[in-house]
């Protein structure tokens, strides 16, 4: 009788020892989880950092007072029609505002074929005719797209009046600061995730749905928070 109570009091040791241990095991992964998927996790500070960098244009075309009030971010494919439709008007309210908007134009071709045209404004850079091509481009969009597809022999024609020298550009389109440049919009439209275009950031806020109304009352909102205290 002794021998059996004794077994039974083993056993149920052996078995403490088999749940203490089992209790130990899931709490030490538990910890090491929280652990883990906090480090993984990006820090809100994190992500904002991030965000400002990419933001930031460093490398791309500005157009505006560098101590603008406002600084106005855009992503643009040239061969998007609603991105030739915003950009006089953008451009409009800069006028009526003199100093007070900068705009910093990043290329992302979402469109068939249009990494030709994206290569064309990169290396206008050279020549300093940016604008020029641009505007250019933008308005003869219907010459040198069909279907929503670039046709890149069409493009030469269509900026021939800006006055580049098409044999530099050529070469240019080529040149290792042009792909570094497209390539850095790439990333950062990535980090955004700019999805179409045209895509705005107001002082680094996006629009709350897309629309021109949406645009205008982003950028009042900025350009009243710089007017001074009355």
């Amino acid at each position: 009788m002794n021998n059996v109570h004794g077994r039974k009091q083993a056993g149920e040791m052996r078995w403490g020892i088999v749940v203490a241990i089992g209790v130990v095991l899931f709490l030490t992964v538990a910890t090491m989880t929280v652990v883990m998927k906090k480090d993984a996790a990006p820090s809100a500070h994190n992500v904002e950092d991030g965000r400002a960098a990419a933001l930031a244009s460093e490398h791309s075309p500005t157009l505006g007072d560098a101590d603008a009030a406002v600084h106005i971010v855009e992503f643009l494919d040239p061969a998007c029609e609603t991105c030739a439709l915003f950009y006089p008007m953008v451009k409009q309210w800069m006028a009526e505002v003199p100093g007070q908007i900068r705009l910093s134009v990043r290329h992302i071709p979402f469109h068939k074929g249009s990494e030709y045209a994206v290569k064309v404004l990169e290396a206008s850079r050279e020549q300093g005719k940016y604008w020029e091509t641009l505007e250019t481009l933008l308005a003869t969009q219907h010459q040198w797209t069909q279907h929503h597809t670039v046709l890149p022999d069409r493009i030469a024609p269509a900026i021939a009046s800006v006055g580049l020298d098409m044999d530099k550009l050529m070469a240019d389109m080529e040149n290792f600061d042009v792909r570094a440049r497209m390539e850095q919009d790439r990333k950062d439209a990535v980090f955004l995730k700019v999805s179409a275009t045209p895509e705005y950031y107001v002082n680094g806020r996006p629009l709350p749905s897309f629309g021109q109304q949406q645009l205008l009352n982003l950028v009042r909102e900025e350009l009243a928070k710089a007017e001074p205290a009355q």
